[in-house]
């Protein structure tokens, strides 16, 4: 009778583990928020993202990773705080002189949390809401999300996580790539939302990386330039769960010989209305927009 109950347990285990794999789908289209809507909001904070998150039809929070002095994994763009839209800690201006004062990979996390980038106005992005908040950890953003969509009982949200590297940068402004990735693999695994994230990147070198140690997780090519589908494929070496274009690369050709290889095209960042429906006319899988809530308006 022990046998027979533990066979039972063990047969419906199983089915709840497939149940549970089956419900998480990636979009059929995937609308993203870059940046978490940097049109809207400022850019790569968890502001931004609970914004994104209540526009209807948002299904994706496109985001970027540094790594700290100190290892951390922080969401933000740049490899040094911007002069543009960031402040000092005692809310100061950053002179363009000191343009390159402030390097992520060479302040220690508690240094860089100090520094405003929600108040200042950004001219690139005169609609956005000034709000004085911090460059966050992704750790941190993701217990955000979590609580977000828990509080309100919203639907489970992807991210699409890019790691800014280069091998130009390598000890200078990021880590070796097999570094990188590791940190940022452990926040990922640690909360939980392997299933939901693609990780992305204009260097091959982490993706490659990330295929080859986590055949599971879902990676992205991030590109911009003359190369034909076939040439981008062949540069990284493998097919990925999505290439990702500057979305003036896009063509019909490309989106339909990526497609015959079971491969995603999703363009970035496309945020004019007419430039969002072109490429929904040729039926890519996805946009990426500064813009989340024109993104939604596009049919």
């Amino acid at each position: 009778m022990k046998l027979k109950k533990t066979a039972i347990f063990i047969f419906l285990s199983a089915f709840v583990v497939k149940s549970n794999a089956q419900e998480v789908k990636f979009p059929a289209f995937s609308a993203e928020a870059h940046r978490g809507g940097r049109g809207l909001m400022p850019e790569n904070t968890i502001q931004a993202m609970l914004n994104a998150m209540k526009i209807d039809g948002i299904t994706t929070l496109e985001m970027d990773t540094h790594i700290s002095k100190d290892g951390k994994v922080v969401v933000t763009h740049d490899d040094y705080l911007s002069p543009a839209f960031m402040l000092t800690p005692d809310g100061k201006d950053i002179p363009a002189s000191d343009a390159k004062k402030y390097p992520i990979f060479g302040m220690n996390y508690d240094e860089i949390k100090q520094f405003d980038l929600g108040t200042k106005y950004y001219d690139l992005f005169p609609q956005q809401k000034k709000e004085k908040t911090h460059l966050p950890l992704l750790a941190d953003l993701i217990d955000a999300v979590r609580h977000d969509i828990k509080t309100n009982k919203r639907k489970p949200f992807f991210y699409n996580i890019e790691t800014k590297c280069s091998e130009s940068g390598d000890g200078i402004t990021n880590p070796k790539p097999e570094e990188f990735v590791k940190l940022l693999m452990e926040v990922i695994i640690k909360k939980k939302i392997t299933d939901f994230v693609v990780i992305q990147s204009f260097d091959k070198r982490t993706i490659q990386i990330i295929h080859e140690k986590y055949p599971k997780m879902k990676t992205s090519f991030l590109v911009a330039n003359k190369k034909t589908y076939e040439e981008n494929i062949a540069d990284l070496g493998y097919k990925p769960f999505i290439l990702s274009p500057v979305w003036q690369m896009v063509n019909e050709e490309f989106v339909k010989k990526a497609h015959a290889d079971g491969v995603k095209i999703i363009p970035w960042t496309a945020n004019a209305l007419a430039d969002i429906q072109k490429l929904k006319a040729l039926n890519v899988d996805g946009i990426i927009s500064d813009y989340p809530d024109v993104l939604v308006q596009a049919k």
